[in-house]
């Protein structure tokens, strides 16, 4: 999606159930979305177990906003938050939300702000529950857009590990480095083939079928239009390529072909084997 800077939105933040080492990496994908112009984060700042996010807040000018646990057991964090952004929905003044939270209980608020005819992006962890991640329009995951930074503290890590042992046994030619378990760990997971995600090839099948046009070929942007509205949670990131074009021409089942229309060049797509 190319940045918009005439959108305006809300962010809102659960503290209770987000990262704040995750901030940045959301605040550079938000960007890309539109303008912030209202940055809000919720918790019991008298906890000291939210205390990781006092520099994490001030350094991107995010507005804590204060809500005592008054019941053990109870969320109130998440009812602030509700009727703050049920207040700024009136406002008329935004064009969107951002949630960032893997809680299932701002289900029925992102369902509430869609039928206001308004965007929700949800921004939580793979563990987010199914039922929050549909009743956004995108939802992202944290995992997916801090990956580079993960692996740079990975790499760090596994060093002074492996300074360590060299140290601790230098004349042991036994030992693994756990930079190389590490990287073998993260390679796999990113050269996993596409190909073979029986999930993926299924919801690929049904766009094209669904934009396909009388010839069969069905447009790049109507297949990926479809593929949001199917599964909120997509992301061509999530199988380590950065645009939904080079994911599909990476796949083994995929024919592509550039059409020249009245509106200028246009990438196609269809299933190989389609009679054409």
């Amino acid at each position: 999606m190319n940045i918009n800077e005439s959108k305006r939105f809300a962010l809102l933040i659960d503290a209770d159930n987000a990262q704040a080492k995750a901030i940045d990496a959301i605040l550079t994908e938000a960007a890309r979305y539109g303008d912030a112009t209202s940055r809000r984060c919720y918790g019991d700042w008298t906890n000291t177990r939210l205390g990781s996010w006092k520099s994490v807040l001030n350094k991107h000018a995010i507005q804590p906003m204060q809500q005592f646990a008054y019941t053990s057991g109870k969320n109130a964090t998440d009812s602030a938050l509700i009727i703050d952004a049920m207040d700024l929905l009136y406002t008329g003044k935004f064009n969107g939300f951002f949630l960032v939270s893997s809680d299932s209980d701002f289900t029925k608020l992102a369902t509430r702000i869609r039928e206001a005819g308004l965007e929700v992006i949800g921004i939580g962890r793979r563990s987010t529950p199914e039922a929050f991640r549909a009743a956004c329009n995108k939802f992202i995951f944290t995992e997916t857009i801090m990956d580079d930074e993960g692996s740079v503290d990975e790499i760090k890590k596994g060093a002074k590990i492996v300074a360590t042992i060299a140290t601790v046994s230098q004349n042991s030619n036994d030992a693994i480095s756990p930079v190389s378990q590490n990287n073998k760990k993260k390679q796999s997971a990113k050269i996993a083939d596409p190909s073979k995600d029986v999930k993926l090839k299924k919801l690929i099948k049904e766009a094209i079928e669904a934009a396909s046009e009388e010839d069969g070929w069905a447009n790049l942007g109507a297949v990926g239009s479809y593929i949001l509205r199917v599964d909120s949670s997509f992301d061509p990131r999530n199988y380590n390529f950065p645009k939904l074009g080079k994911l599909i021409r990476s796949l083994d089942y995929i024919k592509v072909q550039q059409k020249t229309v009245e509106s200028g060049s246009n990438t196609y797509i269809r299933f190989k084997g389609t009679t054409d």
